[in-house]
């Protein structure tokens, strides 16, 4: 019995994967925006946004989701990473203090 728990636990294990990715943002509302957005995603188990850095630290189940499709989800609400730029349209949408383009 321990050893089917180990050899499943194992295979979880073994898709779990963190990767730290650029994204833009400005204040606390990006921040809490890209967190939310990230772990909209399924397979998402953890993310945490790093405002000085601009970095979203993401932990996520390699099985169900990759980091394109994390950016992605990054630039659907409006925050560009370096492989995918957010819509001019949603961009716009964002609030003053959240507008990172010069």
């Amino acid at each position: 019995m321990a050893g089917v728990l180990l050899i499943g636990m194992s295979a979880f294990a073994s898709g779990k994967k963190t990767e730290k990715i650029n994204v833009a943002g400005k204040c606390g509302m990006c921040e809490t925006r890209i967190e939310k957005a990230a772990l909209a995603i399924d397979g998402v188990k953890k993310a945490d946004y790093d405002l000085k850095a601009k970095t979203l630290a993401v932990t996520y189940d390699e099985n169900k989701t990759n980091t394109d499709g994390i950016e992605k989800a990054m630039a659907a609400v409006g925050h560009d990473t370096d492989k995918f730029k957010a819509e001019d349209a949603v961009y716009s949408k964002l609030p003053g203090c959240c507008k990172y383009r010069k």
